[in-house]
């Protein structure tokens, strides 16, 4: 070691420099660009279907003839499988590497895409849409897992919040992109589009993205792993179902969510007991990784179920195009992109506690401004709302996301992102069945007493949603006029009480947030003070 002569004259060691700063992966922008692209095809074919439905119920050439039970299952097949394998996916990636298991999940998605293009039958397009959320399982944790082996502890907010941005941009742009597309070619395109980028994104993975893995994974754990799969199955599927008969009483959605709930406790209790669990339950006792995978299910069941009636509200009622209808919601994804990765430095100023309950609080206000919204509310109050909207959106997702990867030891980071990533599903899949089911109950007791011109054949379906009211009154001609204000007035109240219903909830994530999430730490010298708070050792990583 170098001495330093003192005033005197003796000499005296130099001032230690400390432990030196952690190695930082050279490529990890670029990977982090490859991630998004995996993502955004993942993220985007959920919601791209919406604009195609009407297309794919015309009967052939133009469409497959799909009924509307077909069309509903064609979406949900997708969810079911998805939110069904997300936790034994991201324990697959750990065990036998990231990257691995994301080549294989991007390949499955492209060829499951290039089969649902060229169906030439609903059921067809149901079996390829339940094969193209088998592989989206696979390819959601491992991004993230991934993220957090070739960041440091420093950047990963930073990275998480453009990974949630990416998120957020992939389900606002899917309409646009839906609608654009179903006005120059046909219908399977809105799939085939996915296959070039599919290719693209399995050579930028294979020349760019290292591996990563658990070094020491300890056993299997197969029974932990079927339960969780046969559970989440259930009960995902109960919840769809109920959606669907906008009735959670009906003996066909009770048994399956009663049953998964049932095999959901008996994974719970079997993980506690095994000697090498597949998800460590002591996990949950760490009060902001409880808060934050609680966040994470009640803004997205808040925020799914108001996605679903804006698209009928500027549809049905205010009349745009699915184009159209894409393109206004597109502040949705600007705030995304604009915020997201920026909502680190709020947490660094006033915590990760007061800046997510914020935001939650912003997301709880502007569901609650579309109680007040009709047909005739200007359309710069709309946009002003969504953008609001998303900004909240912008300041929780990235926020509550990093407490539950910080939360836990390094080498689980795809178990972390499976568990992050299927509270973020199952909470999206109940606010479209319940929001979905209460938007339903009430539009029809609304609207039934307009339905008598109807005959009574048609009068029971013709009381499902706005959209059918509308097609009975289409048919009816000039008969069916008187049909028109009725059906918007009983949407729109049936929009306002859903609206109130999505606010309680978002306000009620903002409690729980702001009750357990990490409040504002203490400026220290060293490194930048994390978001989150992390339990166990950190060991090191496995890098290419």
């Amino acid at each position: 070691m170098r001495c330093m002569a003192s005033s005197t004259g003796s000499p005296r060691p130099a001032a230690s420099p400390g432990p030196p700063p952690p190695a930082r992966h050279p490529r990890r922008w670029a990977v982090l660009g490859v991630l998004m692209l995996s993502l955004l095809i993942v993220v985007l074919d959920s919601s791209i279907l919406n604009v195609a439905v009407k297309t794919i119920a015309s009967p052939p050439p133009v469409g497959l003839g799909a009924t509307q039970s077909q069309l509903e299952w064609a979406i949900s097949a997708y969810a079911l499988v998805f939110a069904g394998l997300l936790f034994t996916a991201g324990l697959v990636g750990d065990r036998l590497g990231r990257r691995g298991t994301l080549l294989f999940g991007t390949a499955v998605f492209g060829a499951a895409s290039a089969l649902a293009a060229l169906a030439d039958s609903p059921v067809e397009l149901i079996a390829y849409r339940a094969l193209m959320g088998f592989g989206a399982a696979f390819v959601l944790p491992a991004t993230l897992g991934v993220l957090m082996n070739v960041f440091e502890r420093d950047e990963q907010p930073r990275a998480i919040g453009i990974w949630v941005g990416a998120v957020g941009v992939a389900t606002a742009i899917g309409p646009v992109t839906g609608g654009l597309l179903l006005e120059h070619f046909w219908w399977g395109s809105i799939f085939l589009v996915n296959v070039p980028v599919v290719a693209v994104s399995l050579l930028a993975t294979r020349l760019l993205v290292p591996e990563s893995r658990d070094p020491a994974p300890g056993r299997v754990d197969p029974g932990g792993v079927l339960l969780s799969v046969v559970g989440l199955v259930l009960l995902v599927y109960g919840i769809i179902r109920g959606g669907e008969l906008a009735d959670f009483t009906h003996w066909g959605v009770l048994l399956p969510v009663a049953g998964g709930l049932l095999v959901l406790t008996g994974f719970v209790v079997h993980e506690r007991r095994a000697a090498h669990p597949a998800l460590d339950m002591g996990w949950f006792r760490v009060p902001a990784f409880s808060a934050a995978v609680g966040g994470i299910a009640l803004v997205f069941f808040a925020l799914m179920g108001v996605t679903f009636f804006t698209a009928f509200y500027l549809q049905s009622v205010r009349g745009f195009t699915p184009l159209e209808t894409g393109l206004l919601l597109l502040p949705l994804a600007l705030t995304q992109v604009l915020f997201a990765p920026r909502s680190r430095l709020a947490v660094r100023r006033y915590g990760a506690r007061a800046v997510s309950a914020a935001g939650l609080l912003l997301v709880a206000a502007c569901m609650a401004a579309f109680a007040v919204f009709d047909d005739t509310t200007p359309l710069w109050a709309v946009e002003l709302v969504l953008f609001a909207q998303g900004t909240g959106m912008a300041h929780v997702s990235p926020l509550v996301t990093v407490t539950v990867m910080q939360s836990l030891p390094r080498e689980r980071a795809g178990a972390g992102s499976a568990v992050n990533n299927t509270f973020r599903q199952v909470g999206g899949a109940l606010g479209v069945a319940v929001l979905g089911s209460v938007l339903s109950a009430a539009y029809r007791d609304g609207v039934e007493g307009h339905l008598g011109a109807l005959p009574p054949g048609v009068r029971e379906s013709a009381g499902e949603s706005v959209e059918a009211t509308l097609a009975a009154a289409e048919r009816l001609g000039p008969a069916g006029e008187a049909l028109v204000g009725p059906a918007h007035t009983a949407f729109l109240d049936a929009m306002h009480l859903t609206a109130l219903c999505a606010a309680v909830v978002a306000a009620a994530g903002a409690v729980l947030v702001g009750s357990f999430l990490p409040g504002r730490r203490p400026a220290t010298g060293g490194s930048p003070p994390a978001e989150g708070e992390r339990r166990g050792p950190r060991h090191a990583k496995a890098r290419r």
